[in-house]
């Protein structure tokens, strides 16, 4: 036994990535959440098990680490719509989720275990506030934006600022600063430090997104943020979770669920910070203290009793008002029931305060009290969470509750011809497809077959390379091809045949010179080849710093087969950027969108203008900003909502719109086969007609 505690750090940190990598693989034979067999671990490491690790300075900076992290996590994933729709629900929530355990809790410190009133108050506020310990296991069961996790995350967050505020009155009144003026400090304190949270990082997050992408970069800088919010609300006298979970919040719009940058946070978060947390949580725990006594037994009783009471209270006459599935408030009683990372910090503080009589707000008997509470509230919250996802996710699968009328044959085709549109192309792709339906992106490079063909296939599979990384980064699936062809448009279709496609997304023709064609070479030859939805992008900014996305309607598109394709990719668009969607129409065709938005996507905020005529297209240039993208539903000649003004379009685009993001959506036809040829199916399509030509000759006479 003289080799243990362990105290070299190399052989400290082995320890603890073993009980990271077998903890889950015992707990789940065991049918134990894996997170109590994380805190369950830390129990028998450390001090008060087997005295394996000494819980050193490491545990004390990954913990704190992980606790920020969560915190985080929470509010990045958090569906800021959502809460904007339902501020009612959070409040009333909040509040009764805060209130009623604190009135609890204090009645129980001053007249079932005799502490003093300051101590009672210390414990009301311990017992109002929680911590989401058990939000892992709804990321796991991809339940994070459910209605009932997010009411539960929004009211923890309030619960824990009332009590972390109660908790400043305490402080202030042990020291004696609690006066008018210490209340007028903080409130000031606290409200600059959201004001210029809300305003600064915005401003400085969307300049560095737009100007630097390498991913580690993004990475740092994501986490330079969340930790220097979360030293401002220390400074301002709140817990640094709280200002993890402001920067959550406010980047919430920057970081798509769907994107490679969200999958590398909550993989290392997930890895390695939160397990090394749960790990230290469970070293601070000391079973024996069970057995000092009946003193301590009913200690423990009574918080472990009534913080369950209370929090399942809240949690089902919440349920109750909202009318709610029960199940729903099984997971907001869950969810609401842990208490760890406010409990802890706020009893350290305890033990640092004295009362006037020289003896301490929080003596031993109620560290241990507390403590035990932390491992009950933790195991019933991890069991809840982790039995009510499950329930969850059956009766979705059973009972769907917007069955999945299309989509079903998704399969995207990514022609890639150059490096600067690679990765921008692919994040659009992975921000568009269907998470449930879990289809990977097919890359194609198509070079000509010439002298210079082994040159060109090399670039074109290096660019293929780059684009299997970036979407292996956010955990999507790419098949990825190389091709010789006579003609590149003859190429792209035959690879679009042999690989079942249903759709093309590919980067808008690079113009060299001022002369050279908006389409360039092949473009036109390729929408008439393929009837399926093709989608000609230009990306000139990151996809989550955009504002807006405005979407040009024309007249009978709703008679179009794929109407309802493009309008899904772009709702899905706008709901993992997190920006507003604006359709300018004719009413008829808007009242449509709007109807199919509603039912479909609910969640995104979408808004609806006239656009009486075609001709107004270039009208809506100023309104198009650089940091917002254009949509223009177009279609092929011959189709129901082709109109002649379409052939003006490339002139259009280029003088009213030189500078912002654009995609040219050619919708489904679903016409006769792509091999069949008939006497009235044109052969050859030009980028314009002769008419056009004529009437560029005739304006330069004018001119």
């Amino acid at each position: 036994m003289q080799y243990f505690p362990i105290t070299d750090p190399t052989l400290i940190f082995f320890v603890v990535l073993c009980i990271i990598l077998f903890a889950p693989i015992v707990m789940s034979r065991l049918r134990i959440p894996h997170i109590i067999g994380m805190v369950l671990a830390g129990i028998v490491v450390g001090q008060y098990g087997l005295n394996i690790l000494q819980r050193d300075s490491s545990f004390e900076l990954f913990g704190k680490v992980g606790l920020l992290y969560i915190m985080f996590l929470a509010g990045l994933e958090m569906n800021l719509t959502n809460i904007r729709k339902r501020q009612r629900q959070y409040l009333i929530f909040g509040l009764l989720t805060f209130a009623i355990p604190f009135c609890m809790a204090y009645f129980v410190g001053l007249f079932l275990l005799h502490y003093s009133e300051m101590a009672s108050l210390l414990l009301a506020c311990i017992m109002a506030s929680n911590t989401l310990i058990a939000y892992p296991i709804v990321c796991k069961f991809g339940l994070q934006k459910h209605k009932s996790v997010a009411l539960s995350v929004g009211s923890s967050m309030i619960a824990l600022t009332l009590s972390l505020l109660i908790l400043a009155a305490i402080v202030g009144s042990a020291s004696g600063e609690a006066g008018i003026t210490f209340w007028i400090l903080f409130i000031a304190k606290v409200l600059v430090f959201c004001a210029l949270l809300s305003w600064l990082v915005p401003l400085v997050t969307r300049w560095f997104f737009n100007h630097y992408s390498d991913a580690v970069m993004l990475y740092i800088y994501v986490l330079s943020i969340l930790f220097l919010s979360a030293a401002v609300s220390e400074m301002c006298g709140l817990e640094g979770i709280f200002g993890a979970f402001m920067a959550g919040l406010i980047l919430n719009r920057f970081i798509p669920s769907v994107s490679p940058l969200m999958n590398r946070i909550e993989f290392i978060g997930n890895a390695l910070f939160i397990p090394y947390f749960l790990i230290g949580v469970g070293m601070l725990i000391d079973i024996r203290v069970l057995f000092h006594g009946y003193g301590t037994l009913w200690v423990v009783f009574c918080m472990v009793f009534f913080a369950t009471v209370s929090k399942a209270l809240a949690a089902y006459i919440s349920c109750f008002v909202f009318k709610a599935p029960w199940q729903s408030g099984h997971m907001m009683f869950g969810l609401t029931e842990a208490h760890a990372a406010g409990g802890i910090a706020m009893t350290m503080v305890g033990m640092n305060l004295m009362l006037p009589d020289g003896s301490y707000v929080v003596d031993a008997n109620m560290l241990n009290g507390v403590v035990m509470m932390i491992l009950f509230t933790c195991i019933i919250s991890s069991i809840v969470v982790d039995n009510t996802s499950q329930a969850i996710l059956l009766k979705e699968k059973l009972y769907p509750a917007e069955p999945e009328q299309q989509g079903d044959d998704e399969k995207i085709l990514l022609p890639l011809q150059h490096d600067e549109d690679t990765d921008k192309l692919v994040n659009l792709a992975i921000l568009m497809r269907n998470k449930k339906l879990n289809r990977g992106l097919i890359g194609l490079n198509v070079v000509y077959d010439d002298t210079d063909s082994s040159r060109n296939q090399k670039h074109g599979r290096n660019i293929l390379e780059r684009a299997e990384a970036t979407a292996i980064s956010a955990d999507v699936r790419m098949q990825t091809q190389s091709r010789l062809a006579t003609n590149i448009a003859n190429g792209i279709k035959h690879a679009f045949k042999e690989s079942d496609a249903s759709e093309i997304i590919m980067g808008l023709h690079h113009r060299t010179s001022p002369n050279d064609s908006f389409w360039g070479a092949y473009t036109q030859g390729l929408t008439s080849a393929i009837s399926r939805q093709i989608m000609i992008c230009r990306v000139n900014r990151p996809l989550s710093t955009l504002r807006r996305i405005h979407v040009a309607v024309p007249s009978r598109v709703e008679f179009e087969p794929g109407f309802y394709r493009w309008i899904e990719h772009l709702a899905r668009l706008a709901a993992n950027i997190g920006c507003r969607i604006v359709f300018h129409g004719r009413q008829k065709t808007t009242n449509m969108i709007d109807e199919y938005m509603r039912n479909r996507h609910p969640e995104v905020r979408a808004q609806y203008e006239e656009l009486a005529h075609w001709k107004d297209l270039p009208q809506l240039g100023p309104v198009v900003g650089d940091d917002q993208m254009l949509v223009v539903i177009t279609a092929r000649i011959g189709t129901v909502s082709y109109k002649p003004a379409f052939e003006r379009l490339p002139i259009e685009l280029t003088d009213s719109f030189p500078t912002c993001s654009l995609i040219i959506v050619y919708p489904d036809q679903h016409g006769q086969p792509q091999d069949v040829m008939t006497f009235t199916a044109p052969q050859q399509q030009d980028s314009e007609s002769a008419y056009a030509t004529v009437m560029k000759i005739i304006e330069k006479f004018k001119k």
